[in-house]
């Protein structure tokens, strides 16, 4: 028969095993508060280093001049399309984003052709006409401006401004409306063509 064991030594074994445990570590919320504020300073100069750089690229542009407006009668739409603005550059070099005159802000955009050439309406920038005479043509790429999509997810309008010729990045918000603007834009080139040899 086993003989009960005493209370008071019950509670001196409990207590010598709460001893052994070791209690939890307290947070450290200087060194913690310390590495936020590191954090949040790197990630304020990265921001401001971006700025700075999109700024020295715009004065680098400065020579670009004013973008054309639309005129006031810009004749009979034969094609539109709303979709986004995903950007310029000089063409062929898809990373070489143009900025000066907001053609770097990508926007919502609405594209107009007309006989007098496209209208880009851009919600919250600026809005620009490309004169029919300027167009130098359109394809089906993937990406421009650092911006990449599916293969032929892009309209790149090529035309010719001062003394560049300028690539902008379009996505239509359907993608079965870019073949017809290759196509109209390949005429309108034709044509400038045609008129020039004359």
């Amino acid at each position: 028969m086993t003989t009960p064991s005493h209370p008071v030594a019950g509670l001196a074994g409990f207590a010598g095993l709460a001893a052994e445990q070791k209690s939890q570590d307290v947070t450290d919320w200087a060194a913690r508060l310390g590495w936020v504020v590191g954090l949040l300073l790197v990630i304020a100069l990265v921001y401001w280093l971006m700025r700075e750089g999109w700024k020295w690229r715009g004065t680098l542009q400065g020579d670009l001049p004013e973008l054309p407006q639309t005129p006031a009668e810009p004749g009979e739409p034969k094609l539109s399309m709303s979709g986004r603005y995903h950007g310029s550059t000089t063409a062929g070099q898809w990373l070489d984003r143009i900025v000066a005159h907001g053609l770097g802000t990508r926007s919502r955009v609405e594209l107009t052709l007309t006989d007098q050439g496209v209208s880009v309406v851009r919600p919250g920038a600026r809005d620009f006409f490309i004169p029919a005479a300027e167009l130098r043509g359109a394809r089906l790429d993937k990406g421009i401006a650092g911006k990449v999509l599916a293969e032929g997810g892009l309209l790149v309008i090529t035309w010719s401004h001062g003394d560049r010729l300028i690539d902008s990045g379009f996505r239509s918000d359907h993608a079965a409306e870019h073949p017809a603007w290759v196509e109209a834009l390949a005429v309108k080139n034709t044509e400038h063509n045609q008129e020039g040899a004359r």
